[in-house]
């Protein structure tokens, strides 16, 4: 049985919390939380022991669940490494790139297993076309969210458009070559909505747009490659995929079309989405690493490099970004 502690048991927390709970082979040691009211409220629901000293509950446990805020994470977590502990952390990985440099070395040095809770990895629609032939060439995206106050510690950048910048760095497979970004903080100190544009060594290019001040939700993300669009909506959970119509394409809508280069069959498809809660197969995923002594989906180092991508982006903005 797998001992777990919970360092955070605010709003995202809760949820944490309730899918533990359903996780096979996994035993909730208890929690930590410095917010009185929010402790006793945990306490009752989920008869968990609340315990007032970081060290005491590392001792009891195989591993951590760290949901409290970004300007904490560093701390926890190096006190965990240094202690062998095993480590999910919510994103980002951490308040500054100084410190997500320091705990990709702990990391190195310990060998514990560490994850960084980058969700949409996870969420269905994503997982439906992740084992496509992706090659954008172009990457077209959009989040877009109500104001809430929860997360405004950090910019839009590192809140929302970081899940987007993971994503993008995990299908193309190549080193950003120019960043030109612009963004405003409309009711915070740190910009609320922004728009970049990331360049690729391989020619591609993704424009992202996030805002946290908008009337409407959004999460969709747009590629297109040769021969193939394929649009994913996280919120909603669907996806489409158009492209020349391929001798496997038996179930897909088709249409004939004229070109330059004559008469060609598109095919439209609408990939089967799983039924997947996506906070509770991440967690299921690092409870997998640890146990078959595997890779972490979502590694220290992929969170530093979308941490790394973010804070270019707030430094092209003129956003005065902590380093150190």
């Amino acid at each position: 049985m797998l001992k777990i502690g919970v360092f955070g048991v605010g709003h995202l927390g809760k949820f944490h919390l309730n899918n533990w709970k359903e996780i096979p082979g996994i035993e909730l040691a208890g929690f930590y939380d410095p917010d009185d009211q929010t402790a006793k409220e945990v306490q009752e629901k989920y008869s968990l022991t609340r315990f007032d000293n970081t060290d005491q509950l590392m001792d009891q446990c195989d591993a951590l669940d760290i949901v409290a805020p970004t300007t904490y994470h560093f701390e926890l977590c190096e006190q965990a490494i240094k202690k062998g502990k095993h480590v999910f952390v919510e994103k980002p990985l951490a308040h500054t790139m100084k410190e997500a440099e320091q705990l990709v070395e702990l990391v190195k040095e310990s060998g514990v297993k560490f994850q960084v809770g980058h969700v949409e990895r996870f969420n269905p629609a994503f997982l439906s076309v992740k084992d496509m032939q992706l090659n954008p060439l172009f990457i077209e995206v959009h989040r877009l969210a109500q104001f809430d106050p929860r997360g405004t510690e950090v910019s839009v950048i590192l809140d929302l458009m970081i899940h987007d910048i993971d994503i993008i760095l995990s299908i193309v497979k190549s080193d950003v070559k120019h960043i030109s970004a612009s963004g405003v903080g409309v009711l915070t100190d740190t910009p609320d909505i922004a728009n970049v544009r990331i360049e690729f060594h391989n020619g591609c290019v993704a424009n992202l747009t996030s805002s946290r001040i908008s009337m409407k939700k959004m999460r969709k993300m747009r590629l297109f490659q040769k021969d193939a669009y394929i649009g994913i909506d996280f919120l909603n959970k669907k996806t489409e995929v158009i492209k020349l119509k391929d001798a496997d394409d038996h179930k897909a809508f088709t249409f004939d079309i004229d070109t330059p280069h004559g008469k060609k069959t598109i095919a439209v498809a609408n990939p089967a989405v799983p039924e997947v809660n996506a906070i509770k197969r991440e967690l299921e995923e690092f409870r997998n690493s640890i146990l078959n002594n595997t890779k972490t989906v979502v590694s220290e180092i992929d969170g530093m490099m979308a941490m790394d991508v973010a804070h270019q982006i707030l430094r092209k903005i003129g956003h005065n970004v902590i380093t150190s």
